[in-house]
């Protein structure tokens, strides 16, 4: 596997865990913050909804990064397609039923990384 998809696997990957974080242990004190448009009283009521999003992009989270550490580059490249897929999957479908910027924060810096483990 290329560095340069490495590189954004990596990030991808650690972008995930600062949703854990955010969606885990930060929802009730971040989330009004960053979600400025949605009610205060929202938050307390969908602690555990958001935990539950959190802990998916942990596993994520957890699938790029075993991807690098896979040395077989034949399955490191397939464990890194699938997880780099399902970010891609789940950046779309936000995009689609959330907000539009979930495409670009989400879903296009895991199709690059895609990208980049089958050009180079």
């Amino acid at each position: 596997m290329h560095i340069a998809a490495k590189i954004i696997i990596g990030l991808v990957a650690f972008f995930h865990i600062y949703i854990l974080w955010f969606e885990m242990f930060a929802w009730e004190s971040r989330g009004p913050k960053v979600f400025r448009n949605f009610p205060r009283d929202l938050f307390p009521k969908t602690k555990a909804l958001a935990a539950n999003q959190g802990l998916y992009n942990g596993f994520l989270a957890a699938g790029l990064i075993w991807s690098l550490l896979i040395t077989n580059i034949e399955w490191s490249v397939h464990v890194a397609t699938f997880f780099l897929g399902c970010v891609i999957v789940a950046g779309i479908y936000g995009a689609i039923t959330a907000d539009k910027k979930i495409f670009f924060v989400q879903a296009m810096p895991a199709l690059i990384g895609l990208i980049l483990l089958f050009v180079l």
